[in-house]
């Protein structure tokens, strides 16, 4: 086995638990993304047993348990196993792009509790520490699901997001307000284009070819359950349009 976890990189991190599943950065890539996961297993010991496992082929940099515990179990300068296939803004290799978090949580198919409140300033903690010591853009503060939309959804819509960006972690505007019963923007075309090119413009792997297709309405559900949680059912609504606008207008001139 190949340790080269032998000192946490972070203050933060209460334990070391190093995972065989490692190898380095491809390309000498750096860090450049921070990907927040859920574990979508019944507890933070089985997650790190599943992640420690050579024939399960998945690691990760950092798991945070529900009370707030951390464990390393990758070193930051090596390429975890976490991203799968996966795309964003131009990247496909996420692994050597990327530090990995895996956040405690059954997800949805376990129930899918809250984030507790403890957790959430464990994650904001190790997060502002990651970006402060690899100049992580707050745009890079990415879920799972922005990067591989056909195939995660974590963490999820109860993902505290918005919180996380009120501590200085990620970009975020505040969503606009929901219609209810309002006409969706799905007709080919146009409309579609236009959502298309927003949101390969934020980073997004999409076409944009003005059909909404499966594909865009992965990705459009995808950038739901980031920036507008209320309501994640990949229809293009005025909501999520307006939102997305919204928040392409708010990223940093480069």
């Amino acid at each position: 086995m190949i340790d080269t976890l032998k000192e946490p990189d972070s203050p933060l991190v209460g334990n070391l638990h190093p995972s065989p599943n490692i190898e380095p950065r491809i390309g000498g890539k750096k860090p450049t993304i921070l990907l927040l996961h859920y574990t979508g297993l019944p507890t933070a010991a089985k997650a790190i047993e599943v992640l420690s496992r050579t024939d399960c082929n998945v690691s990760c940099h950092y798991v945070v348990d529900e009370d707030g515990r951390i464990t390393q179990m990758v070193a930051e300068r090596d390429r975890a196993w976490h991203a799968g296939v996966s795309f964003w803004a131009g990247e496909t290799d996420i692994n050597s792009a990327s530090i990995g978090i895996e956040i405690q949580n059954p997800g949805h198919q376990g129930g899918y509790p809250d984030f507790s409140e403890t957790q959430m300033r464990a994650i904001i903690a190790l997060s502002k520490d990651i970006i402060a010591r690899h100049a992580i853009p707050a745009a890079r503060v990415l879920a799972h699901s922005d990067v591989a939309p056909a195939r995660k959804i974590d963490p999820g819509e109860k993902f505290d997001w918005a919180g996380l960006a009120a501590a200085g972690v990620g970009h975020w505007v505040p969503p606009s307000p929901l219609e209810v019963g309002g006409p969706g923007l799905e007709e080919d075309g146009p409309a579609i284009a236009e959502a298309q090119m927003l949101l390969a413009a934020y980073g997004y792997g999409v076409e944009t070819h003005g059909i909404f297709d499966e594909a865009t309405r992965s990705v459009v559900r995808a950038f739901q359950l980031h920036f507008r949680p209320a309501r994640p059912d990949g229809r293009l609504d005025r909501s999520t349009r307006d939102t997305l606008a919204r928040l392409v207008a708010a990223l940093p001139l480069a």
